[in-house]
């Protein structure tokens, strides 16, 4: 299923950046490692970009199948940091769907005020039961910005 994320919601859409196949499928779309990038929606200046598996075949090509957990994520300064307000302590900062029915890959930003940073953890989770497969990055902030806090 491609990169369906919730607009409405303030949630940053993704960018595919590229992908390498894994599997090849005699029908249908290859098994692949897709990489995509997220900018931040709140903080000016940084990008995340995730890895992770993308189902092929029949069912991947029609959108049905269950992509896989594991997912990597690497967020960096792309440019001058700015914020377009305070910031949640903990906040969901993207979300895209994994599978027709309910499972979802999350990436949340939490503020580390002390060593003025922000991490972003990156899981799966389903509504009953998630993953406890993670990726987690910082992003250091120069100690000249603040990081606004609500």
């Amino acid at each position: 299923m491609g990169s369906l994320l919730v607009a409405s919601t303030g949630l940053a859409h993704a960018e595919n950046v590229g992908s390498v196949n894994t599997v090849f499928k005699l029908f249908g779309p290859d098994h692949k490692i897709v990489v995509e990038a997220y900018d931040d929606p709140k903080v000016n200046g940084i990008t995340c970009y995730v890895s992770r598996a993308k189902t092929g075949g029949i069912s991947g090509g029609l959108g049905l199948a269950e992509d896989k957990s594991e997912a990597s994520i690497a967020c960096r300064q792309v440019g001058p940091i700015s914020f377009t307000g305070p910031l949640k302590q903990e906040e969901e900062v993207f979300n895209e769907s994994l599978s027709i029915m309910f499972k979802k890959l999350r990436i949340v930003r939490m503020v580390d005020q002390k060593r003025n940073a922000l991490v972003y953890l990156t899981y799966s989770d389903k509504v009953i039961e998630g993953s406890p497969k993670n990726s987690v990055t910082a992003v250091a902030v120069d100690h000249s910005t603040v990081i606004p806090v609500k």
